[in-house]
């Protein structure tokens, strides 16, 4: 809503909502009176503001005094005080604010005065130009009395005069409202915007469009049907201010502003807006450009205000589809036609250019008509009536994959999209997904070269195979290709390509090329490398030197080896290894779990980043460490970032762009949102546990919180895998007669069972029963019963010799998934990624340790119907000093530096009574979990964090069985 340049108070009070009208404000209240800065600001400031449009004030008091100063607000909404007549005018805030008004009856006149601005919202407003209405010889005493008698007929006019102005008002604000600022219907407005669309296009060249734009400071860049309506709505409606994120051009989209830019090369901008700003200036022609009837409305232009736009509705589900329909529907042809276009649709009558057909159940029992053969041929998406009565019902379009209705008839068969599917199918789908590309001498599957023998191509020791990803969720992107040259014996090189939406296997662009020559071969391959990167490709594989492009693919720099997910064997398989294993028997089946597919699928299933056509559990060291890189960046970057506005929402989308490009997600989504989240994340409630006993407050604070965990436990779990994948290698393959006494040899790290009755292992029973609570899912509790105890002494890091003699030793348990143990054994404990306010996060890059089962327990404990996990025990040397804390600190930095211990303060403690000595002075922490004088700490148990891995000697392996404990009848 725009407020004319000149504007009577009369027509202000039928232009804008009417509220009550508070008392006059004293003029010792008056608001701030300090210079005013703005973008398009008069020289004059002590006269009156003058001109009209959109223009950004900032008072230089600063906010806070202004509110001091301020008696009253008008809903929360801004207001320009008048100190004549102490009376408010209220203006618009676009930082949701309200909009008030004046009274402005018989007796009460307005004279011209100075404007002094107050926001106690945001300094972005509409602002009027108040103009007198009255002779200036009357005086100003003679004007206050006017005032006086106004106001006193206005307090004693009683409740029928009261609902008689609100009756005036009311009839006012509906004859006068759909009203530009020249006074028109917006109906007349948009005939007459319509009518001049028309003329320029018969009277503008496209070329001539550009310069216009280019000469108005817009963007005259874009295909012919983006420039023609940019321009169309600059001359009619005004030039749009920039984008305010990225400073980018702003368009009109019909139902909202949106802007074209991109804030990054990593993404688009999301920002829109139902209120742009406009310019208040001419429109600049420049010289040559027009015939006579361009000159004739230049020359209107200059005597005219600019008209606001009127925005259509977004709830339209079928805008800008074409919608064609076949058969007997439970509703005539007609009927739905009406209801499609009422939707923002339109129905044709032919299969071409339709977006999808509608049909009938009837037509796949009787085989399908001649239309659904036709548009089968040419891809159409052939749907059931229920797509079109969904979506109106959830007033957005559905995916039309998810009501095919003759899917399974076309050859490939095109199925849903993975992305679009039920989360419990889709984890079911992939978890019985072959893996597509296994690593970087990986044939990819779906070229079928593979079985003929084929083979990747390398020259020069550099593999020509690559795997590509991007994801710009501000434009719907999610993608990933894959480039390779595959030798086949005896036959010719071939070229293969493949590039598609993720989970969208049939419909991506797929090709098998053979070459003759290989030159030839290499060229074609060079020359796609830098169509789908920007990048040239020897300079990426010889000195991995690589710059990221706009809408450009970003390489997975995949590793020479082969995931543990296509190399390693299925549990019922290493059964039978186990069974003729040379090691010891438990030791064998604790092999035998550690090398099976389904822990690391699980694993990858439930971060979400098990795309078959990527392998994420074989990239490359340096592939890993870009990751941390971005994420501690991003993690300095939030320090300094607004809690909220686009800034901040731009900022999480640009790291969520990132993060989802370097590690390929089938769900990637836009960070700080819980529901989002919610959706991405199967083990959900586990999280949301732990933000509940993180102790936020707000849940964009838990969101921000559990979406930041869920990235650096993402990352440490690809880190692990990675580990697997390279010790595990290719079982399927084996040549060795006994496979896991192999990968046990590999582990360099001695693991025994412990005799059920010896001491240390009536220790441990005793030490884990005592700190454990039961887990809640819901209202299902679980507890965990031990299966076996292993005694474990790591090649990596210090041995138990070496960490015996230092001072202050305690025993504190370790949580971890069954996914992450092979890296812990053959690499022992190492710090975490990043500092975050979580429990196992918030002291920073530390390895962090309990005194309580029960936070080891959750920490490995993964879904229900996995119920078998694993908990680490460690000797932790916490050194002379310790740092004791009961909240996280501000940075933990100069705590990594100086690497003294810290021992944060939870609000449960295992009861110092039953504390004990082990062997060798190790302190055992054993005791029933009570409440400590920390009932407040973000911490729900004790925590501690040692930044010198020299200091933590992983002892022992407790394998544990979590088992349901009851079940409570939940409410209705």
């Amino acid at each position: 809503m725009a407020i004319s340049k000149t504007l009577s108070p009369a027509n202000f009070v039928h232009r804008l909502p009417s509220v009550s009208l508070p008392e006059a404000v004293n003029p010792d209240h008056l608001p701030c009176r300090a210079p005013v800065t703005a973008g398009h600001r008069p020289e004059n400031t002590s006269g009156p503001v003058s001109g009209y449009g959109r223009r950004r004030y900032t008072c230089s008091s600063g906010t806070g005094d202004r509110h001091e100063r301020r008696t009253r607000c008008l809903g929360g909404g801004c207001s320009y005080l008048c100190p004549r007549i102490a009376l408010p005018v209220p203006v618009r805030c676009f930082e949701g604010g309200t909009v008030g008004v004046v009274f402005a009856g018989d007796n009460m006149k307005v004279c011209r005065f100075s404007l002094y601005l107050f926001c106690d919202v945001e300094s972005r407003m509409d602002f009027v130009d108040v103009h007198e209405t009255r002779s200036h010889t009357r005086s100003s005493a003679e004007e206050e009395g006017k005032i006086g008698k106004g106001k006193q007929k206005a307090e004693n006019g009683g409740r029928d005069s009261e609902q008689q102005q609100a009756s005036k008002t009311k009839k006012a604000k509906v004859e006068g409202e759909n009203r530009d600022a020249n006074g028109k219907p917006a109906a007349v407005v948009a005939a007459e915007f319509e009518e001049f669309c028309k003329a320029t296009r018969q009277h503008l060249s496209i070329n001539e469009m550009r310069r216009i734009l280019e000469a108005n400071e817009q963007d005259p860049s874009g295909s012919d049907d983006a420039v023609v309506p940019r321009c169309q709505d600059m001359m009619f409606y005004g030039p749009l201010e920039k984008c305010p994120v990225c400073y980018n051009q702003v368009d009109c989209s019909g139902s909202n502003y949106r802007c074209r830019g991109a804030y990054s090369e990593w993404s688009t901008c999301i920002y829109t807006t139902t209120d742009a700003w406009r310019r208040d200036q001419p429109v600049k022609i420049p010289e040559g450009i027009g015939d006579e009837t361009v000159k004739e409305w230049i020359n209107k232009q200059d005597s005219r205000r600019y008209p606001c736009r009127e925005l259509t509705s977004s709830n339209k589900p079928f805008g800008g589809l074409m919608i064609s329909l076949s058969g007997r529907l439970s509703r005539t042809h007609q009927t739905w036609r009406e209801e499609i276009e009422k939707h923002g649709g339109k129905v044709s009558n032919n299969i071409i250019g339709a977006n999808s057909l509608v049909v009938s159940p009837a037509e796949r029992e009787r085989g399908g008509s001649s239309r659904v053969a036709e548009a089968m041929e040419r891809n159409i998406p052939v749907v059931s009536e229920n797509w079109l009565i969904d979506s109106i019902q959830k007033q957005q379009a559905q995916p039309l994959d998810a009501y095919g209705v003759v899917s399974d008839l076309i050859p490939e068969g095109r199925g849903i999209p993975w992305d679009k599917m039920d989360p419990n199918e889709e984890a079911l789908k992939s978890l019985t997904a072959e893996l597509k590309l296994y690593g970087k001498r990986g044939v990819y599957k779906d070229s079928m070269l593979q079985e003929q023998g084929g083979f990747i191509f390398e020259k020069d020791g550099i593999l020509y195979n690559c795997a590509f990803s991007l994801c710009d969720q501000g434009r719907g992107i999610n993608e990933y290709c894959v480039l390779q040259l595959i030798q086949v014996p005896d036959k010719n090189m071939h070229l293969y390509y493949k590039k598609g939406r993720v989970g969208d296997d049939p419909k991506a662009d797929e090709r098998v090329e053979e070459w003759n020559n290989v030159d030839d071969a290499l060229k074609e391959f060079v020359r796609l490398f830098k169509e789908v990167t920007g990048n040239e490709f020897e300079t990426w594989e010889r000195e991995k030197k690589f710059q990221k492009m706009r809408l450009k693919f970003y390489p997975i720099d995949m590793d020479d080896g082969i995931d543990v997910r296509h190399g390693g064997l299925s549990a019922r398989q290493l059964g039978v290894a186990a069974a003729h294993c040379k090691l010891e028997p438990l030791v064998a089946n604790f092999m035998k779990v550690l090398c099976s597919q389904e822990i690391y699928r699980y694993a990858m299933m439930e971060m979400g980043y098990d795309c078959p056509d990527l392998p994420m559990g074989m990239v490359t060291d340096l592939h890993l460490k870009r990751c941390e890189e971005e994420l501690l960046k991003f993690r300095e970057d939030l320090k300094r970032a607004p809690d909220s506005g686009d800034k901040a929402n731009v900022l999480w989308l640009d790291f969520s762009n990132k993060w989802f490009t370097l590690v390929h997600s089938f769900r990637p989504f836009i960070m700080k949102n819980l529901q989002e989240l919610a959706d991405h994340v199967n083990e959900h409630e586990r999280l949301c546990c732990l933000g509940e006993r993180c102790g936020r407050t707000t849940s964009i604070n838990v969101a921000w919180l559990l979406e930041l965990l869920q990235v650096a436990a993402g990352l440490e779990c690809i880190r692990d895998i990675n580990v697997a994948s390279r010790l595990v290698g290719d079982m399927s393959g084996a040549t060795v007669d006994d496979p896991l006494s192999d990968r046990y040899g590999r582990l360099g790290c001695s693991v025994a069972p412990l005799d059920k009755e010896s001491d240390d292992h009536k220790m441990i029973l005793k030490y884990l029963e005592t700190t454990y609570e039961p887990i809640k899912l819901g209202d299902v509790t679980y507890g965990a019963s031990v299966e076996n105890i292993f005694a474990v002494e790591s090649g990596a890091g210090p041995s138990y010799e070496e960490v015996k003699k230092l001072p202050n030793k305690i025993l504190l348990w370790c949580g971890t998934r069954s996914s992450n143990l092979i890296r812990l054994l053959q690499k022992g404990l190492l710090p975490s990624v990043c500092q975050i306010p979580a429990p196992g996060y918030m002291f920073g890059k530390a390895i962090v340790c309990s005194d309580a089962s029960a936070e080891a327990a959750r920490d490995g404990f993964t879904a229900v119907d996995r119920p078998d996990g694993f908990l680490l025990l460690a000797v932790v040397s916490l050194g002379e000093q310790i740092t004791e804390m009961s909240a996280a600190p501000d940075d933990a930095k100069e705590l990594e530096e100086k690497k003294v211990s810290v021992k944060g303060l939870g609000r449960k403690k295992p009861d110092e009574s039953q504390h004990f000595k082990w062997v060798d002075d190790v302190k055992v922490p054993c005791g029933r979990l009570v409440a400590s004088e920390h009932s407040d700490g973000p911490l729900e148990y004790n925590e501690y964090a040692v930044y010198d891995p020299k200091q933590v000697c992983m002892r022992f392996v407790v394998a544990v069985k979590y088992e349901e404990q009851n079940v409570v009848a939940g409410e209705e």
